[in-house]
């Protein structure tokens, strides 16, 4: 399957490195443009660039995905399948539909449960006592696709929420 993965923050990256190792074809990563947190700073890298130039994937950076521009590039790829997580920037119906197959999403949340933002932040403000991971087929609405799969795990008791993600 031909796939294009969207992603840029940390909880992206176990799984951007994970698709290196099936017989896919990775065609791009698409990442929030580098920015720098301080003026006269050098933007910093992430995780995610740095997997895809360890494995000469093409980086692209819009500032939006969803403009004419974007779609008309990411349709030049000929994408099966968008694979989502921590991109920071929501679909379009149109843009998911560049893709034979639109586009999954990994979610830090045992949707539906903690939609949007910081789910993982949210479970440990709530003292759950467990979080995970939901994979949605991804619709135009935020977390709101039909879950494909979910994966629950403990929080500890004194787990913040860097330690979480990470595991």
């Amino acid at each position: 399957m031909r796939l294009v993965m969207m992603g840029t923050g940390p909880f992206a990256a176990p799984m951007f490195a994970a698709l290196y190792e099936t017989s896919h074809e990775m065609l791009a990563l698409v990442t929030q443009p580098l920015r720098s947190r301080r003026k006269k700073q050098e933007p910093q890298t992430n995780a995610m660039r740095t997997i895809a130039a360890a494995h000469d994937t093409p980086i692209y950076d819009p500032e939006s995905i969803n403009t004419p521009e974007a779609r008309e590039h990411l349709a030049s790829l000929k994408p099966d399948l968008f694979v989502v997580a921590d991109y920071g920037q929501i679909l379009s119906a149109e843009t998911l539909g560049t893709a034979r197959l639109g586009g999954i999403n990994l979610h830090g949340s045992l949707l539906p449960k903690y939609r949007g933002a910081a789910p993982i932040n949210w479970a440990i403000y709530h003292g759950d006592a467990e979080t995970g991971v939901t994979l949605i087929h991804m619709t135009p609405r935020i977390d709101a696709g039909p879950a494909i799969a979910q994966r629950s795990t403990p929080i500890g008791p004194d787990e913040n929420a860097v330690e979480l993600e990470a595991r």
